[in-house]
């Protein structure tokens, strides 16, 4: 696995809300399959938080890119707790972007005496509540973006358009590296079109280098192969009895988006209906991205909040 540790002068020991504070923050990406990159640093102040941005196997920088093999969610889970014992950091601040709330929820639940708060941006796991399948988000595109919807299933016969999914799925394991690469690159441009409010304007080119290909290629592969085993989760697991007992007294705070049509407001409603101490922000004028206004501001307050909280 790769880590990164952005405000590298934050190792340091800072005064903040009159203590001295050495505030680490775990940065949980979101895919399955995406990175993290500096940007990701937007949301904690420099002067406080020491971030530790963690790209999961096979993802970003971690080698083998694009490894499926001993990559589920519970060596990913594994892998963060190891993190932050390597870091030598006895507590720490937990923030899951998308499927990175997933992560984040699972971790707490599994090692809550090593979190001090958790952010989640996005909640990922509606799939889990309500066994929808990935069909129901290529649904969403037709009832709301029907010209991406057009484009992604005009990339099929007729025959593969009864399962988009599956058929998608065929593809990117065809074992032919053109038609796989330029299925990807189809499905590469729904994601980012389903992910603002409103979308950049589209000028058709999906020219991508060498290395951006790569990655691509890795994510959606990694992507795929969670879902090919339902995220290794069970219907309801976040939401047994016993499991948010562990989690009850950490500080939650959950953001989403109410046009997100890649993790509708339903999972982040449900989360924070089982957590009653949990905050829930619904942004009125927001899609899935955080790096849209409502979204990005109310994350930045969130997380200078916390900051204040005792490790």
């Amino acid at each position: 696995m790769a880590i990164k540790t952005a405000n590298q002068a934050s190792h340091q020991t800072f005064r903040y809300a009159g203590s001295e504070l050495i505030l680490a923050v775990v940065f949980l990406h979101g895919g399955p399959g995406g990175s993290t990159s500096i940007k990701n640093t937007v949301f904690f102040n420099p002067s406080v938080y020491r971030v530790i941005l963690f790209d999961q196997r096979g993802c970003g920088q971690s080698l083998p890119l694009g490894e499926i093999r001993e990559n589920t969610v519970q060596h990913l889970v594994t892998d963060i707790d190891a993190l932050r014992k390597h870091l030598e950091i006895q507590r720490w601040h937990v923030f899951g972007a998308s499927w990175g709330t997933t992560l984040s929820v699972l971790y707490a639940q599994t090692y809550p005496e090593a979190v001090v708060s958790v952010t989640l941006r996005g909640v990922s796991f509606f799939e889990a509540l309500e066994k929808i399948d990935f069909n129901a988000a290529f649904h969403r595109t037709w009832l709301f973006r029907p010209e991406l919807y057009a484009e992604l299933t005009g990339h099929l016969t007729e025959e593969e358009r009864k399962d988009i999914a599956g058929s998608y799925a065929k593809r990117f394991t065809c074992g032919d590296y053109a038609v796989e690469v330029a299925a990807m690159k189809v499905y590469d441009r729904w994601a980012g079109g389903m992910s603002k409010l409103i979308p950049k304007e589209d000028n058709g080119d999906d020219t991508m280098t060498e290395a951006e290909e790569k990655q691509m290629v890795a994510g959606i592969r990694i992507e795929w192969h969670y879902h090919a085993h339902n995220l290794w989760l069970k219907e309801l697991q976040y939401l047994e009895p016993e499991k948010l007992e562990k989690i009850k007294n950490i500080p939650f705070a959950i953001v989403n988006g109410r046009y997100d049509l890649i993790c509708p407001p339903f999972a982040a409603w449900s989360l924070h209906k089982a957590l009653p101490n949990s905050k829930l922000f619904i942004i009125p004028d927001a899609g899935h991205s955080a790096a849209e206004p409502g979204t990005l501001n109310k994350l930045v307050d969130i997380c200078d909040e916390f900051a204040t909280l005792p490790i």
